[in-house]
């Protein structure tokens, strides 16, 4: 006699996978919307809300960078962001925990870089980024946490965060892998180690 409760679980083993990809949300979707959406596996204080997207600043590139301020410094940057949106800073603030904070509305462009200065080809190709890479044609990341040793390395939940973050961004703004890059590789900066090359290494090797 057939043992109908061995036949619904084998049912069930064989259904469950089609139907959790079937509600998994696009992500590609999602970073097309408006207001304040939810992104699965992300933690995200809207400051400022997306627009529409066709009305946004024509972003090209995204860099990466490290502030050495402490643990729990990103929302406070990230608030003082808010209320002078193109003061020195970035539009996207990541916290050690892995929250992140949308600082900035998106048609407008934060104070963030140092003119892509940088031209010794030390850790890229610097021909396609010297004085082009700049604040005014990329989103800003500030990823928070490295004080007071600025060699620490990103948190597990930063890493996390910036794995969906990264393709959010590309996804929303068209920007290719190869125009994700750390702050260190476009700028001369401190020398005692490579902000936001880490960061901006792996979402290369995660590729698309």
């Amino acid at each position: 006699m057939m043992n109908f409760r061995l036949v619904a679980a084998a049912l069930f083993t064989l259904l469950f996978p089609a139907c959790a990809a079937a509600q998994t949300p696009d992500l590609a979707a999602i970073a097309r919307a408006s207001g304040t959406p939810d992104i699965p596996g992300l933690k995200m204080v809207w400051l400022a809300p997306w627009g529409d997207l066709a009305k946004s600043h024509p972003w090209r590139n995204i860099i990466v960078h490290q502030t050495e301020g402490p643990a729990g410094s990103a929302r406070g940057g990230a608030q003082a962001q808010s209320k002078n949106p193109t003061r020195r800073g970035v539009m996207v603030w990541v916290e050690t925990d892995g929250t992140v904070y949308w600082a900035v509305a998106e048609h407008l462009v934060p104070t963030h870089g140092d003119g892509a200065n940088r031209n010794d080809n030390k850790y890229i190709d610097n021909g396609p980024t010297y004085r082009q890479v700049i604040g005014n044609n990329s989103v800003g990341v500030e990823f928070a946490g490295n004080f007071p040793d600025v060699t620490r390395v990103p948190t597990e939940a930063q890493v996390a965060a910036w794995r969906i973050l990264v393709k959010v961004l590309r996804a929303r703004y068209g920007i290719p892998l190869d125009r994700v890059y750390a702050h260190n590789w476009i700028d001369y900066k401190d020398a005692r180690y490579c902000e936001g090359c880490a960061l901006a290494k792996m979402a290369r090797e995660w590729g698309e």
